[in-house]
């Protein structure tokens, strides 16, 4: 297997193939970052959520936004509001923002609500999205766009014509091949330990954890949008599903909510760890954890 890799969107990547991806195909990979960047980061002064950030109004986006926008308006409903897009004004009130301050602005702000904000419309003639708010409001979408960026290299690479692909960022990985990939859970208070080991295939694998950006007594990135305040009882989570950006989404989803409510529409297996040491999991993923 042959591997090449790269940082991008605040995270490092590893791709990994059965032969080495030429140079023309590792440009459009890099091409496919920068243009997913420029348009749904709220780090960059320069990208379309941030515009809509300042001023409202309406953004054009990339068709593939439409099937991310679903997932975050089934979650938004699925989670009566705690997992909502516009919570990125809530992470910068706390620190999380622009340049990193990581010092809180002041107390925690709920976010504005999702469906009360935001309309959106597929313009399939020329592939884009068109993202309308009605007010000025700063859209995350890192509950699952890191996820959905692996879903994308990954589709790239298969639609070039590589068999056996893994695309591992960070925490969330896809992978495809005749040869299944061996897989730590990474503890969430000893990142040199794990909790159980499991066998990728055919799949997607993504993980969160509160400690993976911390900044401050009790401070971390995944927060319940409905109080704008950091998810405490959850230390982290792992999903199992066909696809990376549903996987990210349910892995986050799991923070603040029960899974059966996420079961009852998407299909997946997980794992989630809790403050106090808990562990509860699907029954296909009983044999992962260790004893």
């Amino acid at each position: 297997m042959e591997s090449f890799s790269f940082e991008a969107i605040g995270t490092q990547w590893h791709i990994t193939t059965e032969v080495p991806v030429d140079t023309a195909v590792r440009s459009e990979v890099a091409a496919l970052v920068e243009q997913y960047d420029a348009a749904l980061s709220r780090f960059r002064p320069d990208s379309a959520v941030t515009t809509l950030g300042h001023s409202g109004g309406t953004a054009i986006l990339p068709g593939y936004a439409a099937p991310l926008l679903d997932l975050f308006d089934s979650l938004e409903r699925l989670t009566q509001g705690r997992l909502n897009p516009l919570v990125g004004g809530s992470l910068e009130q706390l620190g999380y923002g622009p340049g990193y301050p990581l010092r809180p602005l002041g107390p925690p702000a709920a976010a504005p609500g999702w469906t009360s904000t935001v309309s959106w419309q597929r313009q399939e003639a020329v592939e884009t999205v068109a993202l309308t708010l009605n007010q000025p409001a700063t859209v995350d979408v890192g509950a699952a766009g890191k996820g959905q960026l692996v879903d994308l290299v990954w589709e790239l690479l298969t639609a070039r014509g590589y068999a056996a692909v893994v695309v591992d960022a960070g925490s969330d990985m896809r992978h495809s091949g005749p040869e299944s990939l061996r897989v730590a859970l990474e503890h969430p208070y000893d990142p040199g330990a794990a909790i159980g080991v499991l066998d990728l295939q055919d799949g997607a694998l993504c993980a969160s954890a509160a400690n993976r950006r911390s900044w401050g007594e009790g401070l971390h990135h995944v927060l319940d949008a409905s109080t704008g305040r950091p998810v405490d009882a959850v230390a982290a989570t792992w999903v199992l599903a066909a696809d990376a950006m549903t996987a990210d989404g349910l892995a986050t989803a799991l923070f603040i909510t029960d899974p059966a409510l996420l079961a009852a529409e998407f299909s997946f297996e997980y794992v989630r760890m809790f403050s106090d040491g808990r562990a509860q999991f699907s029954n296909a993923m009983a044999g992962v954890l260790f004893s």
